[in-house]
């Protein structure tokens, strides 16, 4: 079973669609996050959920 870890992220009101942009791949390629869930309210705030997996590594010995 895939477990995974996750990011909040609110971005105010005044942030720009390049902005956002902007911050959200910089998560997803430097610390490999996708995206979970985007949420843009009536007014302009975003909620942003970043998700990536937990790698469990077994023991050799």
């Amino acid at each position: 079973m895939l477990e995974y870890s996750y990011l909040d992220l609110y971005l105010p009101r005044g942030t720009t669609r390049e902005t956002a942009r902007r911050v959200l791949t910089e998560h997803a390629e430097y610390g490999h996050w996708e995206l979970d869930r985007l949420r843009l309210y009536p007014d302009g705030r975003r909620y942003v959920r970043l998700r990536r997996k937990i790698l469990r590594v077994a023991s050799t010995l």
